[in-house]
């Protein structure tokens, strides 16, 4: 499946992080890695509060079409999954970066 797909299903293609001049060892902009990890975990709980409410409008009968539910658990699902691999390789380079002789 191609990016477009992704666009196709619901998923807003990340954009690239802006990497400002670096003034020292801090970088200088907007952007940095701790905003684009909040921005992520945002977006994750936005997609499980959107399945949450369809499935809710699915038991109690109020849900026109079952497919709109079916999606967007699927589509919460592959999130959560994608969101549980980005913090595994997270952790892995830190603990590689741990394991460095200095």
């Amino acid at each position: 499946m191609s990016v477009s797909g992704i666009e196709a299903v619901g998923f807003s293609p990340m954009t690239p992080p802006v990497v400002a001049p670096t003034q020292g060892n801090q970088v200088t902009g907007s952007s940095g890695f701790a905003d684009l990890v909040l921005d992520g975990i945002d977006r994750l709980e936005s997609v499980q509060n959107r399945a949450d409410g369809l499935a809710v409008q699915a038991a109690t009968g109020d849900l026109g079409a079952i497919h709109d539910y079916t999606i967007a658990a699927t589509e919460a699902a592959v999130t959560t999954q994608l969101t549980v691999a980005v913090r595994n390789k997270a952790v892995e380079a830190f603990t590689e970066i741990m394991r460095m002789p200095i």
